[in-house]
């Protein structure tokens, strides 16, 4: 498979992947964020959210905080398209970077 096509399906994937994490933690509130509490990162991907809204979204990209940011994305009711333009994009570029090392 080609670099490119293969970034396309990663990405694609990926980007649909966070947009389920974001309406799980929009429509399951009170469970994801139970869930979240217990889990140490899930706790501090929390603490971090409430702390720097959009700011930790940066972060969003790194495979084991990344999910658990998402998830807070929808918890605290991060507005839809932005948070789908700063995680989608930063998923984005780290295919395009890996691709780039290949």
């Amino acid at each position: 498979m080609e670099i490119p096509h293969a970034m396309l399906f990663a990405s694609s994937g990926n980007i649909l992947a966070i947009i389920v994490n974001y309406w799980l933690g929009y429509w399951l509130y009170d469970k994801t964020k139970m869930k979240l509490n217990k889990s140490k990162t899930g706790y501090k991907s929390l603490e971090y959210g409430h702390k720097y809204g959009y700011y930790a979204l940066i972060f969003s990209w790194l495979p084991v905080i990344g999910d658990p940011l998402t998830l807070v994305a929808g918890v605290l009711r991060l507005k839809f398209v932005w948070f789908v333009l700063i995680a989608g994009s930063l998923r984005i570029l780290r295919y395009y970077f890996l691709a780039q090392l290949v």
